[in-house]
C-alpha cells in the first residue's frame, strides 16, 4: 500500500524538526533536552487538536521576555514560555485602507489578524480595512462547530485583544453603549450589533474573565435590552456574574446555558508588582516590590483564572453531543500597558504572571496531548536592556536582579512624559501539540488563524 504523500511544507518542516531534535538529543548536559526532542517529533505530525489554548502577551517582544527572564530566573535561566519545543517568529504589521503596509500595528489590528486571518487598519476590530465589513472570527467558527469557548484577560474585557474574538467594531474605543461616538453604523439604533460589551455577552461565550466592569455597568440605549445595564443584559442571557476570587471559585459549571462573566475591576485589573518608573537620567538601583497595595484582596491571579477557565470549559464538553473540546484565549495585557508607562517593575511582574499562566496551559497539555498550546505577542514594544554605562536620551531605570546584578532598561520611543510606543519588529511565537509545526520559521500574524483553524478542523 502506497504511503500518503506529504505536502512540500510538511516535508520541509519535518526535515527541519528532525535536524533540530537530533541536536537536542545530543546535548545531554541541557536539562530536559530529550523531552523537548520528543515533544518536537510529536508536534510535527500535525493532526487534529481537541482543544486550543492561545496565550497572548500583549506587547511582549523579545526584549520584554529577556528583561523578565534576566530579572526573575537569571540570564542562564528559562521561563516556562521558553520551554516550548517549537519556536518561530511572525510579522505583525497592520495595513492602510488600500491594503498597503502600516509597519507598526496596534492591538486591535494585530488581534484582528490572528482572529480572522485578515489584516486590517489600526483601531479596527475584526472588520475589513477598506469596506469596514465584519469578518468571521476563530471563536465564532469554533462556536458554530460546537466547541466551548473562553476569553481571559487582565485588561478590560472590552479592550482590543479580547474584543477581536467576539465582536466587530469600526473602532476599538466603542467599548460600551456610551462609547459609540466613532462607530455610528455599529449602534443598535442604526441596525448594527451594538458596543463591544453588548456583542461579547450576546455571543454567549462560555467563560469571560477580566476587568472592565465600568463598561458593563453602562445602560443599553436601544433594542431589546434598552434601559438595562449590559451586566443586567448578561444576566437575562443566563450569565453567572462574579466579581471576586471567592465567587469565581463557587462557579461549578457553565453547562445548560449558564456561562460565566467575571468582572474583577472597574477598568484594567491592577498589576501585581510595583516600583519606581523609569526617569530621565535614570533611577537609583532598585528592587521591585512583588506586591501592589492598589490591588484589592479577592482579585484572582491570571494563572488562577486560566486554571478555572480550563476546568469549566473541559467540564462543559464532557458528555456533550458535539464531542468537541474547547478554544480558550488568555491575555497578559498589562505587559503592554506598563511598557507604555515606562514602568519596568510593573512590566516584569505582569510578564511573570503571564508566564505562570503559560505553565498552567502546558501542565494541562502534558496530560492532554491532543491540546495545541500557542504563546505569542500581538506586537513588540519599547523596553531595551542597555549597558550600565549608557546614557539614554529618554527614560531609563537601573534594576537589581534576583542574581544580585545591576541591569539598565531604556525607554526611548517617545519623549519623556509621553506614552511610549509599540515597535514594528517581528515577535516570537512558540507552540506544542497538533499543528504546532506551523509556527516554525518566519510567518505572518494571519497564519496563526490558519494554524488554529486547521488544528480544530474549522471551516
Amino acid at each position: 500500500m502506497a504511503r500518503p504523500r506529504l505536502s512540500r511544507r510538511r516535508l520541509t518542516v519535518a526535515a527541519s524538526v528532525v535536524a533540530a531534535t537530533a541536536v537536542a538529543v545530543t546535548v545531554t548536559a541541557s536539562a530536559g533536552a530529550s523531552d523537548t526532542a520528543d515533544q518536537a517529533r510529536r508536534a510535527v505530525q500535525g493532526g487534529k487538536a481537541k482543544n486550543v489554548i492561545l496565550l497572548i502577551g500583549d506587547g511582549m517582544g523579545d526584549s520584554e521576555i529577556t528583561l523578565a527572564r534576566d530579572y526573575t530566573v537569571g540570564a542562564d535561566g528559562r521561563l516556562d514560555m521558553d520551554r516550548f519545543p517549537l519556536t518561530g517568529s511572525y510579522t505583525t504589521y497592520a495595513v492602510h485602507k488600500d491594503g498597503t503596509p502600516d509597519y507598526v500595528t496596534d492591538s486591535a489590528a494585530s488581534g484582528s489578524g490572528w482572529a480572522t486571518g485578515v489584516k486590517t487598519v489600526n483601531g479596527r476590530i475584526s472588520k475589513t480595512p477598506g469596506t469596514d465589513k465584519a469578518v468571521p472570527t476563530i471563536l465564532e467558527l469554533a462556536q458554530k462547530k460546537g466547541y466551548a469557548t473562553g476569553s481571559v484577560t487582565t485588561a478590560e474585557l472590552t479592550d482590543a485583544t479580547p474584543a477581536v474574538l467576539a465582536s466587530h467594531a469600526t473602532d476599538r474605543s466603542c467599548q460600551g453603549p456610551a462609547d459609540m461616538a466613532k462607530c455610528p453604523a455599529d449602534t443598535i439604533a442604526a441596525g448594527g450589533p451594538g458596543s463591544i460589551a453588548e456583542q461579547s455577552v450576546n455571543h454567549k461565550v462560555d467563560v469571560l474573565l477580566g476587568g472592565g466592569k465600568q463598561r458593563f455597568d453602562q445602560k443599553v440605549t436601544d433594542g431589546k435590552y434598552k434601559g438595562l445595564t449590559v451586566t443586567e443584559q448578561a444576566k437575562k442571557l443566563g450569565y453567572q456574574v462574579v466579581t471576586n476570587d471567592r465567587d469565581l471559585k463557587k462557579v461549578k459549571s457553565v453547562r445548560k446555558g449558564k456561562p460565566v462573566l467575571g468582572l474583577f475591576a472597574p477598568g484594567n485589573v491592577p498589576v501585581e508588582w510595583t516600583g519606581k518608573a523609569a526617569a530621565k537620567g535614570g533611577t537609583d538601583p532598585q528592587r521591585c516590590t512583588t506586591a501592589n497595595p492598589a490591588r484589592p484582596d479577592g482579585t484572582p491571579a491570571l494563572q488562577d483564572q486560566a486554571s478555572k477557565a480550563i476546568k469549566l470549559l473541559e467540564a462543559k464538553q464532557k458528555g456533550a453531543k458535539s464531542k468537541q473540546g474547547f478554544f480558550l484565549q488568555i491575555e497578559g495585557a498589562s505587559i503592554d500597558k506598563q511598557d507604555h508607562a515606562a514602568d519596568p517593575c510593573g512590566q516584569i511582574g505582569e510578564t511573570a504572571a503571564f508566564d505562570r499562566a503559560v505553565k498552567v496551559a502546558r501542565d494541562y497539555a502534558a496530560k492532554h496531548p491532543d491540546t495545541l498550546v500557542v504563546t505569542t505577542a500581538d506586537h513588540a514594544h519599547t523596553s531595551q536592556i542597555v549597558p550600565l554605562e549608557a546614557q539614554p536620551p529618554g527614560l531609563s531605570s537601573t534594576l537589581v536582579t534576583d542574581e544580585g546584578q545591576q541591569l539598565k532598561v531604556n525607554y526611548s520611543t517617545n519623549t519623556p512624559g509621553a506614552s511610549q510606543e509599540h515597535t514594528g519588529t517581528q515577535v516570537r511565537i512558540a507552540a506544542q501539540g497538533p499543528q504546532a509545526y506551523r509556527v516554525l520559521g518566519v510567518t505572518n500574524q494571519t497564519d496563526l488563524f490558519t494554524t488554529v483553524r486547521e488544528a480544530l478542523r474549522l471551516r
